[in-house]
């Protein structure tokens, strides 16, 4: 739970928008009590002796007050940063002043927010790592023990679910290592020249065997218009985006279902689009479906529609879009989900994740 503020401290001088103007009034204070104390000690004949340290003592007790509600909030930072360096970012900042320290306020809030965030995605982001090693090389573990026990023999199924285990391992290793380069701001790019339907048509044959090895039959249909439409990518970024888009579309595909890969030219830029006849996607979650470790929910819920992955695909897919200066949403659709990419005929050799947003 958050912590409040300090308590309640006197600010007379809050309504001021800038320090220089509050250090002004804080003088021209101090030594106004002090005259005025001096003035009623001469009229009251109490003599230099008592008058001169009334006076001084009167116009310490204006500054402390005034002093004391300007510095307030950098106490109240400097207790927060205390606490922030033992990792609690709980502690919260009053904010009422316009000048120049509540600024300092203000961005120190925000900050903080910043860092509690941060620090929630890695802590969510170790959490979620982890669940998801434990699981392959746990079933790796036992299926080992059994055969070295000789409770299960090496046979061919039994390799097959431990190849099966070891690919999901590696792809997940694969993803967190690109997941490291997420928030690089340049990253180096192959480009080269392309034939777009003869590469959808190596997707497709990849994403086949992805979509046997689960147990689905589905129709892969691939269409380019025009057919020689040609563009100038990094071809294993590329490959990238279109593996986990398929996959995807693989794994909220009912069996028997459809999925359509069109490529259309619109000027200078490439549309390709991959459509899927599964619930489809909500539109509150079709911008967070591209966060980390975020699966998304599907419009309809259904026992038959595996949710498996990483959450990190999507993720993935986006940022290899953005390094060739394109875009990836979720388009609108009647049924099922689209995922529509956008990207430039040519590439240059430097990518940035900044894209067509």
């Amino acid at each position: 739970m958050p912590k409040r503020p300090m308590a309640n401290v006197v600010r007379p001088l809050d309504a001021f928008g800038s320090i220089k103007i509050k250090i002004g009034l804080l003088v021209t204070g101090a030594v106004m009590a002090a005259v005025v104390m001096t003035w009623v000690g001469l009229r009251n004949e109490m003599g230099p002796t008592r008058t001169m340290p009334l006076a001084v003592v009167t116009g310490l007790v204006v500054t402390q007050i005034l002093a004391h509600g300007m510095t307030s909030p950098l106490r109240e930072m400097t207790e927060a940063a205390r606490a922030m360096a033992k990792g609690d970012y709980s502690t919260k900042v009053s904010i009422s002043s316009r000048d120049e320290v509540g600024e300092l306020a203000r961005a120190f809030t925000m900050m903080a927010q910043d860092l509690a965030q941060a620090d929630a995605l890695r802590r969510e982001m170790i959490a979620n790592v982890s669940h998801e090693l434990r699981t392959p090389v746990a079933a790796l573990q036992a299926e080992l023990e059994n055969m070295v026990d000789g409770v299960t023999e090496p046979d061919a199924q039994t390799l097959d679910l431990l190849l099966t285990q070891t690919r999901r391992l590696s792809r997940l290793v694969t993803d967190i290592l690109d997941l490291s380069r997420l928030d690089a701001d340049v990253v180096e790019l192959g480009p080269v020249d392309i034939e777009v339907e003869a590469f959808l048509d190596d997707a497709v044959a990849a994403a086949r065997l992805v979509a046997s090895s689960a147990g689905k039959q589905l129709a892969f249909v691939v269409e380019v218009a025009p057919r020689t439409l040609r563009m100038t990518v990094d071809v294993e970024r590329l490959h990238q985006v279109a593996a986990n888009l398929l996959s995807n579309a693989i794994r909220h595909s009912p069996d028997g279902g459809i999925i359509t890969i069109t490529a259309i030219s619109s000027g200078r830029w490439i549309q390709l689009d991959f459509k899927d006849q599964g619930p489809g996607i909500p539109p509150e979650d079709r911008e967070r479906i591209f966060e980390r470790f975020e699966r998304g929910k599907m419009a309809q819920s259904s026992s038959s529609v595996p949710t498996g992955g990483t959450g990190l695909g999507l993720a993935i897919a986006r940022w290899a879009v953005r390094l060739h200066a394109g875009s990836l949403v979720v388009a609108e659709s009647e049924s099922g989900a689209d995922f529509r990419v956008r990207l430039p005929r040519s590439t240059s050799g430097r990518g940035s994740d900044r894209g067509d947003r």
